[in-house]
């Protein structure tokens, strides 16, 4: 028999971190698995336990909690639903086993890369990616940055860009004004977000906002030298250093395909008012369920915890909290729909698969993913279609079907050795 954890979370943005927290105040022995170096997310990421705040607050109780074991820099790989459901994580000490009776999925979500002319180029970073790279380090002070793509990352982007020292020269929104309005309203309505807005837009003061605005194309030699947008009938070009671009975040499912779970319309994985899915014993919580925020994955975490660990008394306010968060979310879809005429239009010659330089002239002739990827290899790279599937969804239609583990490359010492077993302490 293999030691079983009482519960596994899987990702430790907000979500995780809150179900973690929840399932083991229910006397469950919890481990919390993070592909990153420390926890808290990309939202929190660079955040320290015990500073200011609610990430700072929740880091410091996950940390000291006894009944909780967090296990960073640990990705899995391959995952296997059962009577006692098995994930294999990859991490600095080889593959590992894990076996638990419950699993709680708070993989968050990804960016949306959109290819246009120059996408390439170095210089051209996803919106997300350099909010990262500049918590991580990146000195950005002084240097010209455009923000463009899709959604209210863009805001947040640019304002932590600003506060590091880059001179934000604008951020360019695809979403017509009506739209990004209404967003405004629904959010002000929401405890707190008034607050928050008006700290944003202090922080964006004086930053040229245009929405109904287009990437048209990235220019410059060996790396970005401009970008060119389109602003109702005219383009305007802008010098600048670094493009932080990405069209809205996407569920990251990868890890639910591989359970089982079933995934609704949009892409995200299905869940009950129990945060369940639709396979026993595994929950869900958080951006991969839907994107609706910070607010709304620390209640489907709170949620999800306290269903895995039995403790039904402490829900009795969350329908109500849970309606007023699928009102928002539902806003925040509607708002920043992504609309094909402000959408980048690529050349043949623009390249789609990055990895196996796949260009958009070579699969306009085929019907689906499958079809694609066996006659041009697009999506047989590296990322294994984690970043070209969902853009020829978008640019094609097709339905992205290549989820198999494992889900990262994995060096060949670790496959050829006997993986081991971690059981709780």
């Amino acid at each position: 028999m293999n030691p079983e954890w009482d519960a596994i979370v899987v990702g430790a943005g907000p979500a995780g971190l809150m179900a973690a927290l929840t399932a083991a105040q229910g006397g469950l022995r919890v481990l919390l698995l993070d592909a990153q170096p420390t926890p808290g997310g990309q939202i929190w990421r660079g955040a320290a336990a015990g500073q200011r705040g609610a990430a700072g607050d929740l880091l410091r109780d996950v940390a000291s909690h006894p009944g909780i074991t967090v296990l960073s820099g640990a990705e899995v790989v391959a995952a296997e639903a059962g009577k006692s459901h098995i994930l294999t994580v990859t991490s600095s000490a080889g593959l590992t086993h894990i076996h638990a009776a419950r699993v709680i999925l708070a993989t968050g979500a990804t960016e949306r890369f959109l290819p246009f002319d120059g996408w390439t180029l170095p210089g051209v970073v996803g919106a997300g990616g350099l909010q990262a790279m500049s918590k991580g380090g990146l000195d950005v002070r002084g240097k010209r940055v455009v923000v463009a793509g899709s959604g209210p990352l863009l805001l947040a982007v640019a304002a932590g860009l600003r506060q590091k020292g880059a001179r934000v020269l604008a951020v360019a929104e695809q979403a017509g004004l009506p739209g990004v309005a209404a967003f405004g309203v629904a959010a002000a309505r929401l405890p707190g977000k008034a607050t928050e807005a008006l700290e944003l837009a202090a922080g964006l003061r004086g930053v040229p906002y245009w929405a109904d605005c287009a990437v048209v194309r990235a220019s410059g030699q060996d790396q970005l030298q401009s970008v060119t947008l389109r602003r109702g009938r005219r383009e305007v070009t802008l010098a600048c250093d670094y493009l932080a671009v990405g069209f809205g975040l996407m569920p990251e499912t990868r890890v639910a395909a591989l359970l089982g779970c079933s995934l609704d319309a949009q892409g995200a994985v299905e869940v009950n008012v129990w945060q369940a899915t639709s396979v026993s014993g595994i929950y869900a919580a958080g951006e991969v369920c839907g994107i609706g925020g910070v607010d709304g994955a620390l209640l489907e975490g709170f949620v999800a915890g306290c269903a895995a660990s039995g403790q039904i008394e402490r829900l009795r306010d969350a329908p109500r909290r849970a309606e007023i968060q699928r009102q928002f979310q539902s806003v925040l879809e509607r708002s920043f729909a992504l609309r094909p005429d402000r959408l980048p239009t690529p050349s043949p010659a623009t390249i789609v698969c990055r990895c196996e330089d796949v260009r958009h002239g070579q699969l306009q002739g085929f019907t689906n993913w499958t079809a694609a990827k066996l006659q041009t290899r697009c999506g047989m790279g590296a990322c294994q279609g984690r970043v070209c599937g969902p853009t020829t969804e978008t640019l094609y239609g097709w339905r992205f079907t290549g989820v198999r583990a494992p889900l990262a490359p994995l060096p060949l010492s670790q496959l050829l050795a006997q993986p081991t077993v971690l059981g709780p302490p």
